[in-house]
């Protein structure tokens, strides 16, 4: 059954993108992300240009968060100051990731930054991601216990804050450069950034798991409502229809994910959430060079408002 897009200017089959839609939300189900990093080089795969599938995306992400989000204030496990301030620097970061977006569109960059973002950023945090799941797994093996946080230097920065729910002092400067950057990266690649963010807040800033995915899914939940708006407002990218039809797959996937979820170790999730990112990124850098012309060719939409 196929329908056209208005937006992106092609008709797709109905229910393909309904089963990418339940695929992404069943990976983001059972892993606790958004899934952005993998729906967004799905719709580029088949035919529909990186620029519209970043701001759709955006859409689609943001009715995904929502209803974490919520599940999680009603747990009490999110942190409103910890949120507030990520926000601060979400929103500038994501107002100016769509002002690079539009200037890259401009310029006939776009797709192809897109594509090379996408290589360079999930290779390098799949590799991560991959080796510390798999010392992990092997600790766990080996019955070893796992290695002591300590506080380290960005624990020393000034401007510090007191975040009573997640039970930490902090500074809000490497808050703020953590929320720019996510925000940024976000309006440009069409992720909502929780692979990249929560790992950071855990490891880095040192905040709870308690608190942690709540308080990431606040900003993402922003950051990609405010990226719907100034796509829409902007560049005139946001295809609704596709977002819905994303959303409706989704919703259904991701309670079907969230129970296998719930069978696996934090070990092994980390293991396969690793090789699901860096299978994205070998993927997109074998397309990217063998077939550059079909998949990256630039081509803009002339879609007034």
């Amino acid at each position: 059954m196929q329908l056209y897009l208005p937006i992106a200017d092609l008709p797709v089959n109905v229910f393909l993108v309904l089963a990418m839609g339940a695929a992404v939300g069943f990976v983001s189900g059972m892993f606790g992300i958004g899934g952005g990093f993998l729906m967004t080089p799905l719709l580029i795969f088949i035919g529909i240009t990186p620029a519209v599938a970043v701001a759709s995306v955006a859409s689609h992400i943001a009715a995904s968060s929502f209803s974490g989000a919520l599940s999680y204030w009603r747990r009490r496990a999110i942190d409103p100051a910890l949120a507030s301030v990520l926000l601060c620097g979400g929103v500038t970061g994501t107002t100016l990731g769509v002002w690079t977006f539009t200037q890259l569109r401009a310029l006939g960059q776009l797709d192809l930054m897109i594509a090379l973002s996408y290589v360079v950023l999930l290779t390098t945090v799949g590799s991560l991601m991959f080796s510390e799941g798999l010392r992990a797994l092997m600790r766990t093996r080996r019955g070893a216990l796992p290695a002591r946080r300590t506080h380290n230097w960005i624990h020393g920065l000034p401007l510090k804050m007191r975040f009573k729910r997640s039970k930490i002092y902090l500074s809000v400067i490497p808050v703020v450069i953590v929320g720019t950057v996510i925000g940024f990266i976000g309006a440009i690649m069409g992720i909502g950034g929780g692979f990249i963010l929560v790992p950071i807040m855990i490891y880095l800033l040192r905040v709870p798991t308690s608190t942690v995915i709540g308080t990431s899914m606040v900003l993402t939940l922003v950051t990609m409502l405010f990226a719907t708006m100034l796509h829409a407002v902007t560049n005139h990218l946001v295809d609704a229809v596709l977002a819905l039809i994303l959303m409706v797959g989704g919703v259904s996937g991701a309670q079907f994910g969230a129970r296998a979820g719930q069978k696996i170790r934090g070990e092994q999730l980390r293991l396969l959430l690793g090789l699901l990112i860096l299978s994205v990124g070998v993927r997109f850098a074998i397309e990217l060079v063998i077939q550059p012309a079909d998949l990256f060719t630039i081509r803009e939409l002339g879609v007034s408002g």
